[in-house]
């Protein structure tokens, strides 16, 4: 016969279990210390800090630099956006979040670049990695030295997409800089950050600060990160009129809690930025290309090499200018009675050579081979007249130059243009047309301001734009929640 007094011990067991592991499981990622900055993003101003220079796990904040590092090599010609790059077994097998590549499968570069920008794809940064240096490892290497260049100072990468790894550590302060950077230095890039949704080759990508850009007024961007470690990270950015605030905060409790407590800071910032600052853009380091390029180039790790160099050579001489003397215009001798007669001789004249001095044979000169050369003749000039004046012929003058100013074409693909509304009148249609320019001068510079009558109003246009630029323009404006749609060529949207 069984037992049954054991059985509610049993049950009693399971039940305290139970309750430790609800209790304790939510725990490991409150047990994340806490970390927080906001910088006002025009000047750099520090609004707000809070354990900001602790280094703490940055987690797919890391995808900032990798993405930065990306976007370098691309504007600097080392890779396209359509170069195809061959998965690795390595890449293939990073865990999630990831957008499923295979090994050996080959996928251009821009859709590597929207997985990491918007999924936060573990296995497509580190493709990317591989696609720019030939390694993760040397990518970590060109992270840091960007890194420094940018003055992250107590950051240190050790792969391309942020999951835990002993000693991969950064700050609130320095991710704060690093978002600060991505908007100012690749502007063109920057609205990947704000795409809700992204074609990413294989498949279509959700972002992963959906909800924040979603419900907080003038969001745009730009990362968020999460490891058990780290706990819910996040840098924002966000634009109200003129004034932009970055955010960050390390070790949130929750996706909600996190967001909650961003937006509270993106308010705090906008309370304290004054309305009018003028504005600071961060120094854009110079181009070191690839790691490892060449000892003592630009490219590459040759300090050691360049300071030698420097020592060696003590002195840097300035090799003197060349004398260069106009030529002497024709000089004709002529009676005072027939100048023009001479007038009209000197312009047949090539050469004049006037030799007013006695040449002796000591002024006999040698040629730099070694060889003799001949005596000059000896000569004696005749007197000049005196019943003779001198003719100087004077140079033409060059015809002037005529400038011809010719309007910008609209060819070569900028037949595009973006809509921003239909209004009741065509002031204020105008209106909204001008303080939109002003507000989106980056994309929307060198466009034509248009106003076309309708039945039910006036359409408020800026026309003249590409593709790229009509789309990117209008992806800027509804992350600030103005209302744009593209038109086609021929007038259709």
């Amino acid at each position: 016969m069984k037992d049954r007094s054991r059985r509610p011990i049993r049950w009693g067991l399971v039940a305290f279990a139970t309750f430790w592991m609800m209790i304790i499981v939510p725990l490991s990622a409150a047990a994340a210390p806490y970390a927080a900055l906001v910088m006002d993003a025009r000047s750099g101003e520090v609004l707000h800090a809070r354990n900001a220079d602790t280094r703490l796990h940055p987690a797919s904040l890391t995808k900032m630099m990798t993405l930065y590092v990306v976007f370098e090599a691309v504007e600097n010609g080392e890779i396209s956006l359509d170069t195809p790059v061959k998965i690795s077994s390595h890449a293939a097998s990073e865990p999630p979040s990831k957008l499923g590549l295979r090994s050996g499968q080959t996928i251009r570069l821009r859709y590597l670049i929207r997985a990491a920008a918007v999924k936060s794809a573990n296995d497509a940064a580190t493709a990317l990695a591989e696609a720019i240096e030939g390694s993760e490892a040397r990518f970590a290497r060109r992270m840091n030295r960007t890194a420094k260049a940018l003055g992250m100072t107590r950051t240190t990468f050790k792969n391309a997409h942020g999951l835990t790894e002993r000693g991969h550590l950064s700050t609130a302060r320095d991710m704060t800089v690093m978002g600060r950077h991505l908007f100012y230095d690749y502007p063109d890039y920057y609205n990947l950050f704000s795409r809700i949704t992204a074609d990413a080759g294989v498949r279509k990508v959700y972002h992963t600060n959906r909800r924040l850009l979603g419900s907080y007024r003038g969001a745009d961007g730009i990362k968020t990160g999460y490891t058990r470690a780290a706990g819910f990270n996040l840098t924002a950015s966000a634009e109200r009129g003129s004034e932009r605030i970055i955010a960050t905060v390390f070790g949130g409790r929750s996706t909600a809690t996190r967001n909650a407590k961003v937006a509270e800071l993106l308010d705090m910032g906008f309370r304290r930025a004054p309305t009018r600052v003028a504005l600071h853009r961060p120094a854009r380091p110079p181009y070191m290309g690839k790691i490892g390029a060449g000892e003592g180039t630009p490219g590459g790790y040759g300090k050691k090499v360049r300071l030698v160099a420097a020592a060696a050579v003590k002195r840097s001489l300035r090799p003197q200018a060349r004398r260069v003397t106009e030529p002497e215009a024709p000089v004709v001798l002529a009676a005072k009675d027939d100048i023009e007669q001479a007038i009209l001789a000197a312009q047949n004249v090539e050469v004049v050579a006037d030799i007013t001095a006695e040449v002796t044979p000591e002024a006999d000169a040698t040629v730099a081979t070694g060889s003799a050369q001949a005596p000059l003749p000896k000569v004696n000039p005749q007197p000049r007249p005196k019943d003779l004046v001198l003719a100087r012929l004077e140079e033409p003058k060059p015809d002037p130059v005529q400038e011809v100013v010719t309007r910008v074409s609209t060819s070569g693909g900028r037949n595009w243009g973006i809509n921003v509304g239909r209004y009741p009148s065509q002031y204020k249609a105008r209106k909204i047309l001008l303080k939109t320019a002003l507000n989106e001068m980056s994309t929307l510079d060198g466009s034509l301001r248009k106003v076309v009558k309708r039945p039910t109003g006036f359409d408020a246009n800026f026309m003249g734009l590409t593709r790229e630029t009509a789309d990117l323009a209008c992806r800027r404006l509804q992350a600030k929640q103005i209302t744009c749609f593209m038109i086609q060529p021929g007038g259709g949207a």
